[in-house]
């Protein structure tokens, strides 16, 4: 009997932020916002552990208090990638996911999409989630990561730029980002990838785009790109949370 892949879940928290210092435990419904993150991945079928990777005792102390698991680790990483790649080296997991620190209402569903999606493709190293983009604005907006993939979901590009470009220009706006997706940063690795990953030189696209995960193609791998009907709402700055709390109060 062939024994299923050990999967783990780590959250990437770090202390530094130059909008939002100390947000993973900025307090959204008086629970600190890393706890939300770390609940909601526990409750994902297919992980098997979740972790919290941290370079602040703070982050450690409220995670271990609320009955979690915290590693600490090195304050020199300058992405999240590589933080979670210190943790997963010291494990024997098959499958490492990158469960962003910041997106308190993320859906447990998506993290077991993109998990079984790389258990279904022992082809593919790394998986990732798209989403149909509903407006024009995000379209436009920079800050919405676009990607367009082949009929196999491999992807083909992402950018920030708003791709697929229309030529002809002269469509209304539900047709203009008629087939566009956006891109969610949730990504499930492969251990052994994840380690050679974050060890490969940056490249010329992910430079530009700084969109690190054109390194990947750039050196020539493929990454699986799975669609979900819909994101969660991620939190960059103060007035991020405000809203949150809104919503959150809106549910009950």
């Amino acid at each position: 009997m062939t024994q299923k892949p050990q999967a783990v879940g780590i959250i990437p928290a770090r202390w530094d932020s130059s909008r939002f210092p100390g947000k993973p435990l900025a307090l959204l419904g008086g629970k600190p916002m890393v706890l939300w993150v770390m609940e909601a991945a526990d409750r994902a079928a297919s992980l098997d552990e979740v972790i919290v990777a941290t370079d602040d005792s703070r982050i450690r102390d409220a995670v271990t208090q609320a009955g979690g698991k915290a590693c600490m680790t090195s304050p020199e990483h300058e992405t999240g990638s590589d933080r979670i790649a210190e943790v997963a080296a010291g494990g024997n997991w098959e499958i490492v996911v990158n469960i962003q620190g910041d997106e308190p209402l993320i859906d447990p569903f998506v993290i077991d999409r993109a998990v079984e999606g790389l258990k279904a493709n022992p082809d593919i190293p790394v998986s990732t989630l798209k989403t149909p983009i509903k407006s024009k604005e995000e379209f436009n907006d920079p800050n919405a990561v676009k990607v367009v993939t082949d009929i196999n979901d491999r992807a083909l590009y992402f950018s920030r730029s708003s791709i697929p470009f229309d030529r002809d220009g002269n469509q209304g706006d539900k047709e203009k980002i008629k087939g566009s997706y956006r891109h969610l940063g949730l990504y499930a690795y492969r251990k052994n990838f994840l380690i050679e990953f974050t060890q490969m030189r940056s490249t010329i696209l992910e430079t530009k785009e700084k969109l690190e995960q054109l390194r990947i193609l750039e050196s020539g791998h493929s990454i699986l790109v799975l669609e979900v009907s819909s994101i969660s709402p991620g939190v960059d700055c103060p007035e991020d949370l405000a809203r949150l709390e809104t919503l959150i109060k809106d549910r009950e």
